[in-house]
């Protein structure tokens, strides 16, 4: 398993960062871990979460959709709606 895989997975270990209140700062975790990294290991990461069918990934890979959306123009958006739409 890839580096940045395992960074994937590490958001359900314990010794993430909770707040008093107990939640988990996934979000901030995953954007942390990935900051400075080449394209090349995102793109190989989205590509092995994507491959493994694994659902411990998904949250993660939500954060990346996160990112995307919301730095997407009206029109980029409304061409990942009519993908997403097409392939379901």
């Amino acid at each position: 398993m890839s580096r940045q895989k395992n960074i994937i997975y590490f958001f359900v270990h314990n010794n993430l960062r909770k707040d008093e209140n107990m939640n988990i700062d996934i979000r901030n975790h995953i954007i942390n871990n990935f900051k400075g990294l080449a394209e090349k290991d995102i793109k190989d990461s989205i590509i092995d979460s994507i491959n493994d069918k694994d659902e411990v990934t998904l949250p993660g890979l939500g954060v990346f959709f996160e990112i995307l959306w919301s730095n997407s123009s009206e029109d980029e958006k409304e061409l990942i709606i009519k993908k997403l739409k097409q392939n379901m």
